[in-house]
C-alpha cells in the first residue's frame, strides 16, 4: 500500500478544512486499496465537538461497507488521533492507523496516551506514525499562526 499517496489525499482534505476555518485535519479510510470514506474536521461548521475527521470517516465507512468491524481497513489521518478518536478506532476494530504528525498535547496513539496498546482491550490496531510528518505539521502550524495574526 502506498502510504504517501493516501496521506497526500488526507493532506488535501486538511488544507480544504483550513480554508473553511476548521482545524486542518484530514482523514480517509482505505479498504482493498480504495478510499471508502474521506472527511476533514467539521467541528466549527457543525457546532459539534465530536465532528473530528476520524469520527466522521468511521461513521461514513461503516455505512458504506454496511458493517461495524473494520479490521481489514487502514485509516489515514494527518495528525495523531485524540483519545476520543483512538477509542472509536479500537471499538470499530480498524486494522491499521497511519498518521502524519504526532500531537504533543492530546495524541492517543503513542505520544501522550496509547489507547491502541491498552492491555485491557481485546483488539489492537497496528499504528504507524510519521508519514509525511513535516508536511502535516506545516499545515497545522500555518493555520494556527494565521489565527494568531488575525
Amino acid at each position: 500500500m502506498n502510504y504517501q499517496k493516501y496521506m497526500r489525499q488526507a493532506l488535501t482534505l486538511a488544507t480544504l478544512a483550513a480554508a473553511r476555518g476548521e482545524v486542518p485535519v484530514g482523514a480517509l479510510l482505505v479498504w482493498q486499496d480504495k478510499v471508502v470514506a474521506a472527511s476533514a474536521n467539521a467541528t466549527e461548521a457543525s457546532a459539534d465537538c465530536l465532528a473530528h475527521a476520524e469520527m466522521l470517516v468511521l461513521q461514513k465507512a461503516q455505512r458504506s461497507l454496511n458493517r461495524r468491524w473494520l479490521e481489514d481497513t487502514t485509516l489515514f489521518v494527518t495528525m495523531e488521533p485524540c483519545p476520543m478518536c483512538a477509542g472509536a478506532i479500537v471499538l470499530c476494530r480498524v486494522g491499521q492507523v497511519v498518521f502524519g504528525c504526532p500531537d504533543s498535547r492530546w495524541g492517543a496513539c503513542g505520544s501522550v496516551f496509547n489507547v491502541p496498546e491498552n492491555r485491557q482491550s481485546n483488539f489492537r490496531p497496528r499504528v504507524i506514525g510519521g508519514i509525511l510528518e513535516d508536511e502535516c505539521r506545516t499545515v497545522l502550524q500555518d493555520f494556527f499562526q494565521s489565527l494568531r495574526r488575525s
